[in-house]
């Protein structure tokens, strides 16, 4: 791994995703392996005018163990001090902002206890609840980043040695991420983030009611609009310190609200997707009145239809976000068995939760105001892929006219 590298991914992550400003609190979780990578970041966190960087460290080993031995009821008593260690920064005047560093092995929980995997990490969800609201709405600036570690590495990159795999992960990210030694990241990032601004604002402009995602593989699924739905895209900001910040580190995607009870058809998978340490691969979802009512899976079925099962809220979607099939994390040809890249590989649906800055004022709102509008509310947010090369993606605008958005997996416009 080139140090230098390094030091521009945790540069930028920090300085730019992220977007610490002086007098602000600082929380980075990271795996343990990635201690090295956190440093830099509490560095470029302090540079940056961080009052205090707080790095929290997570084990996936030990949480496999605690899994695979732990009783059920142990894992879904989740102790308030988890929920209050985020909210006492919170609370603070909205002083915190945080980086979530993730490498997770795609299979960490593989032939464990399904069943008993899904409900203490609903519990988790559900007792960290108060929290995920102030980074569902945006209301602070939040950003997730990737390192590789060998577990995962080795999924990437399987038959090579680990010291191979861990670089070969390791450039596959700097490429995508736009991260080269003679480049200049932030620059290259402003213009990203410009170019799908201006598509994101062009979508808003149509005032669309609907969108039709058609491919060759059998997906036909037309998504009608939340109510006073709006597009985003590129960059945010946060609602409580007014500080612009990247979500997520890469993005490609211009995403908008789904109403809850108007989308109808069938939709295919078109990448492996990693739910709760398994993978679910090649899947058939079909929906009726905004329902999922049936589903397949060439693999993983039994667990697609956990994640279905979840809640009241999991058989519905809470975004559609679209994707150009020219995006740098497909070009590079690499599947990299993680969401937060493969969804920026190719458009997607997530079963679940819709994001309050997807509505118009959202933010302001209740739970019950955003259903009234048509946001899908669910303890869980989990993407798929769903786009393809030959994706053809049309919208309807309020007064009728059928605008194209997509022709064969690319942007028309």
């Amino acid at each position: 791994m080139n140090p230098v590298l390094m030091q521009k991914y945790a540069d930028f992550a920090v300085k730019v995703g992220v977007n610490v400003k002086p007098g602000q609190n600082f929380i980075i979780q990271c795996p343990v392996e990635g201690a090295a990578f956190a440093r830099a970041c509490a560095k470029a966190g302090y540079e940056a005018g961080a009052k205090r960087v707080e790095v929290r460290y997570n084990d996936e080993q030990v949480s496999r163990l605690q899994m695979e031995h732990g009783d059920e009821a142990v894992l879904c008593d989740v102790k308030p001090w988890l929920v209050r260690s985020y909210l006492d920064y919170a609370e603070d005047e909205g002083s915190v902002c945080i980086l979530n560093i993730v490498a997770r092995d795609p299979e960490i929980y593989k032939g464990l206890d399904g069943e008993k995997i899904q409900k203490a990490m609903l519990a988790q969800r559900t007792a960290l609840k108060a929290w995920q609201e102030y980074t569902m709405n945006s209301l602070v600036q939040w950003c997730i980043v990737a390192i590789p570690t060998v577990a995962w590495a080795k999924k990437v990159f399987p038959g090579v040695s680990n010291e191979e795999a861990v670089e070969k992960l390791w450039a596959a990210i700097f490429q995508v991420c736009r991260v080269t030694e003679e480049g200049d990241v932030v620059e290259e990032w402003k213009q990203h983030v410009k170019r799908t601004a201006a598509r994101r604002d062009r979508m808003n402009e149509l005032d669309l009611v609907s969108v039709r995602l058609q491919s060759a593989n059998g997906t036909d699924l037309t998504i009608g609009l939340a109510e006073d739905a709006i597009w985003q895209g590129a960059n945010e900001m946060a609602h409580n310190t007014k500080v612009n910040f990247i979500a997520n580190i890469p993005t490609e995607e211009v995403f908008c609200a789904p109403h809850k009870d108007k989308v109808d058809g069938v939709v295919k998978s078109t990448r492996p997707y990693v739910y709760n340490g398994e993978i679910i691969e090649n899947f058939t979802v079909v929906f009726e009145g905004g329902k999922v009512i049936s589903h397949t899976a060439e693999k993983g079925e039994e667990l697609l239809g956990k994640l279905l099962d979840s809640d009241d809220g999991s058989r519905r979607i809470g975004e559609i976000a679209l994707v150009p099939a020219s995006s740098p994390i497909r070009q590079s040809g690499v599947l990299f068995y993680n969401t937060l890249f493969d969804e920026n590989a190719a458009c997607h649906i997530a079963f679940g939760r819709g994001y309050p800055t997807n509505i118009k004022g959202g933010t302001e709102m209740t739970t019950e105001q955003l259903l009234e509008k048509g946001l899908n509310h669910s303890a869980i947010h989990e993407d798929v892929m769903v786009g393809s090369e030959d994706m053809n993606i049309t919208g309807t605008t309020r007064t009728g006219e059928t605008v194209t958005l997509f022709q064969n997996g690319e942007w028309a416009f």
